[in-house]
């Protein structure tokens, strides 16, 4: 973007030289004056030849800015930015009021990163642009000086970009910059606004569609959100990041079978894209399409085999399919990935008792109990496989305990838990 402005800047001014009538001739045609024949190599993008002719022109004539900007344009299109710069330098010297030779080692300076660039750029927004079209001219000296000021000055890059945008009031783009400018100082109502304008002024911009679809997003406004998103992919079916936001945004409006289409249109368009992939996993898993949700983990995996998280994921979408011993496998890889994961040994515990290794599953418990508070169901479950085991005395223990905090919420357990007290608890006396 930066190189464009340069190179833009530099065609207003060839343009003001190239209007520059030569003197008639009424005898034999004279030979082109050295500027007139640098200019021309420019045209033809004949480097070498057109820097040869300016550097002795500024040898001869250091104070002749016209040389020097045009040397430091050559010297750009070389991708010599150091020599570039020091061009620039000698045209500003040579003529300090020229707005084109301000704002050229302006850009140039910031292109390197170096620190005087807001100095130049600066200068250039008090000065007169003498080339065509001198209020997208001057619009861009604002807006790069805007660039120049976001880290160390916001408060003034802001007011940077307001005088750009006020400059192209039917450029979308300032209004675009000058939104985002706003957002980020935290003014979202006027930020809104810019995008909105932006939007009028190109309908079909998608950086517009997009800015307001994260603005919605970032406001929690998801209908809006998705209005926007759902005009953005209309633009642009191919962006693989509409339909990602467009299915994230559906995903919080716990619309899930249309986030799941268009996060698989997404990952179709890019297949690499893991967070999408694990977000798809999600909305799957919270759907209840646990096939296809395990398609997506073991894919995952596959990428990330070291990743607690995944392990835990995996073996979630087995449980409901009764894939006890998979489901297994995948907790305790979890623990050994991530040992103090006390919510996995829970499920360890459910898995464990599904495969009927009741044992395993009591050990799992006892681990879940020393990283976090017991529930109602972590005593039924220790009590079920207490009671599978036929330690009677340790199943009434667990019954008792979870009846003592149940308070009515898990009728069925409940009724179940008082049954088999009823069943086991003279057993577990005859065995004191």
């Amino acid at each position: 973007m930066m190189r464009r402005v340069i190179a833009a800047a530099m065609l207003f001014a060839a343009c003001a030289l190239h209007a520059q009538k030569h003197p008639a001739h009424t005898t034999q045609p004279q030979e082109p004056a050295p500027i007139v024949q640098a200019e021309s190599a420019i045209d033809q993008q004949h480097w070498p030849a057109a820097e040869a002719i300016l550097r002795k022109l500024v040898a001869a004539s250091p104070k002749d800015a016209r040389a020097w900007f045009d040397l430091g344009y050559v010297m750009h299109a070389r991708q010599n930015y150091p020599e570039a710069i020091a061009a620039y330098r000698g045209a500003v010297a040579a003529e300090p009021e020229n707005f084109e030779c301000n704002l050229n080692l302006g850009l140039m300076l910031a292109h390197e990163g170096q620190p005087d660039a807001s100095k130049y750029l600066e200068k250039a927004t008090h000065l007169k642009p003498t080339a065509e079209h001198p209020q997208e001219s001057m619009a861009r000296a604002w807006s790069a000086l805007a660039q120049v000021q976001e880290k160390a000055a916001p408060a003034a890059a802001l007011a940077s970009w307001a005088q750009a945008a006020a400059l192209t009031p039917g450029d979308a783009a300032s209004h675009l910059a000058y939104g985002d400018a706003l957002e980020r100082a935290g003014d979202i109502t006027s930020a809104e606004r810019e995008f909105r304008k932006a939007a009028e002024l190109q309908p079909d911009s998608t950086d517009a569609l997009a800015a307001l679809s994260n603005l919605f997003m970032r406001t929690q406004r998801m209908p809006e959100a998705e209005t926007a998103l759902r005009k953005f992919v209309a633009s642009a079916p191919q962006n693989e990041v509409a339909h990602l936001q467009l299915g994230r945004t559906l995903a919080v409006e716990k619309k899930d079978p249309e986030a799941i289409v268009e996060l698989q249109i997404a990952l179709s368009l890019r297949p690499d894209d893991w967070q999408a992939l694990l977000e798809l996993a999600a909305v799957q898993e919270r759907a209840k399409q646990y096939a296809e949700a395990e398609k997506s983990y073991r894919a995952l995996l596959a990428h990330s085999p070291g990743d607690a998280d995944l392990h835990n994921g995996l073996g979630a979408v087995l449980l409901p399919q009764l894939k006890y011993a998979e489901a297994q496998n995948e907790f305790l890889a979890c623990i050994r990935l991530k040992p103090e994961w006390g919510e996995s040994y829970g499920q360890l515990a459910l898995a464990a008792s599904g495969n009927k290794q009741y044992e395993l599953a009591i050990k799992a418990l006892d681990a879940r109990k020393k990283l976090l508070p017991e529930l109602p169901s972590s005593y039924f479950l220790r009590a079920t496989c207490y009671d599978h085991l036929r330690l009677f005395a340790e199943a009434v223990v667990n019954y008792k305990a979870f009846l003592a905090v149940s308070n009515g919420q898990f009728p069925n357990e409940e009724w179940e838990a008082r049954h088999r007290l009823i069943a086991i608890e003279p057993e577990a006396r005859k065995k004191k």
